[in-house]
């Protein structure tokens, strides 16, 4: 790593000159093996995204629609806890740039009555991640009807801040709403294509896609 003196040296050495590996793979590579995993891991069945208009739900909004195609709805949920004005930019610029199946709620209510009272920011996070996960399940059984997979834009930094596990020093800095937040019982099982990643490398996937 960059504070181990020649540290990468040594793993390049270990790399190209014990392993003999080649440097030659890129986010082409991994958009295909991508692709491959989701189609076999969704087969006939429906799948939903929870796309918040970042890049790295985005992202994955496009390499599923590339796995599956119409199998995919994409649900912009508006939380009351958005910019002005950002939930209708979402919604014109995803028509405008992205042909995908794209459902619009508005769930402002839903989130601030359940927030209400509560001042901790970590149980914050929680509670929207819970109900997060309520909406997309409601949404699919009323519009959609039998779905069984939720995909979501979860990082490799999400998990890592969100979980720790025992017997290690690591600490847990926060607990994301997409990760932690996720209730116990939830019914959809998740589809996380970018959850290996790190935003630069998202970035990159998005590029590759043709993303504007």
């Amino acid at each position: 790593v960059v504070h181990t003196e020649r540290g990468e040296k040594i793993l390049q050495n270990f790399l190209f000159e014990i392993c003999r590996c080649t440097p030659d793979w890129t986010m082409d590579d991994y958009i295909e093996v991508m692709v491959q995993r989701i189609r076999r891991k969704a087969g006939d069945q429906n799948v939903v995204l929870g796309l918040s208009g970042g890049v790295d739900s985005s992202v994955a909004a496009a390499l599923i629609d590339r796995a599956i195609g119409r199998q995919l709805t994409c649900i912009f949920v508006d939380n009351g806890l958005m910019r002005r004005d950002e939930p209708r930019r979402v919604v014109e610029v995803f028509g405008r740039n992205m042909a995908l199946n794209l459902i619009h709620v508005n769930a402002s209510d839903r989130f601030l009555s359940r927030l209400a009272n509560i001042v901790d920011p970590e149980d914050k996070r929680k509670v929207i991640g819970e109900e997060f996960i309520k909406v997309f399940e409601d949404e699919a059984a009323e519009r959609l009807g039998r779905v069984d997979f939720l995909a979501q834009g979860t990082l490799y930094p999400d998990v890592i801040e969100s979980e720790t596990q025992e017997n290690t020093t690591a600490a847990k800095i926060k607990t994301h709403h997409n990760v932690g937040g996720l209730p116990a019982s939830m019914k959809l099982r998740l589809v996380e294509p970018v959850r290996y990643l790190f935003k630069d490398e998202v970035r990159e996937v998005g590029k590759s896609l043709g993303m504007p």
